[in-house]
């Protein structure tokens, strides 16, 4: 009976539940993106800068690959396939409306650009419009809204006007009367 009142109080220590075990956290890198391993191909993908929810079910579509596949999974030969199909969608006959970047100002033709790309060829084009003294243009070397939104009541947060706080009345003497003594 001692030994059954013994393992009564034992029972009661130990914890009514056992700890999960944590997940491994095993990083993907796809175009220099660090992508989470346990997300889905269809997730995963969409995290890439330039991709997004309609071209990685294209891709994946066209690549033959299940959507529901988790990126840790992946061989490092599907991650290569993956990164060629998005660096070129047009090799894979994807349509061109789903590129971001159709007839491009210097070249003509339809690209997708990702990553860093999108930046630089944004940028590009605002400073293009910029010096074409173009409606548009103006407004962005201004600070101020491009697309016809309303400027009377909104879109303060940016630009900073106002009055200029002058210092308490006392440093103000104080800082007055060691200007005059120099």
């Amino acid at each position: 009976m001692a030994a059954e009142v013994q393992e009564d109080k034992e029972a009661k220590k130990k914890p009514k539940y056992e700890p999960k075990a944590k997940k491994s956290i095993q990083v993907v890198r796809i175009l220099g993106t660090d992508i989470d391993g346990n997300k889905n191909l269809i997730a995963g993908l969409g995290v890439v800068v330039g991709v997004g929810n309609n071209l990685s079910n294209a891709l994946i579509f066209k690549l033959g690959m299940n959507k529901l596949k988790k990126l840790r999974d992946l061989t490092d030969a599907e991650i290569d396939t993956i990164e060629k199909a998005i660096a070129d969608p047009g090799a894979l006959k994807i349509p061109t409306w789903m590129f971001n970047r159709r007839k491009d100002i210097d070249t003509g033709q339809d690209k997708h650009l990702h990553t860093s790309d999108i930046k630089f060829a944004q940028k590009a084009d605002i400073d293009l419009m910029g010096e074409m003294k173009s409606y548009k243009g103006l407004r962005h070397s201004r600070g101020l809204k491009v697309r016809g939104q309303r400027t009377a009541s909104t879109g303060r947060g940016k630009a900073v006007v106002g009055v200029i706080k002058k210092k308490n009345p006392a440093q103000a003497a104080a800082a007055g009367k060691a200007e005059k003594k120099k």
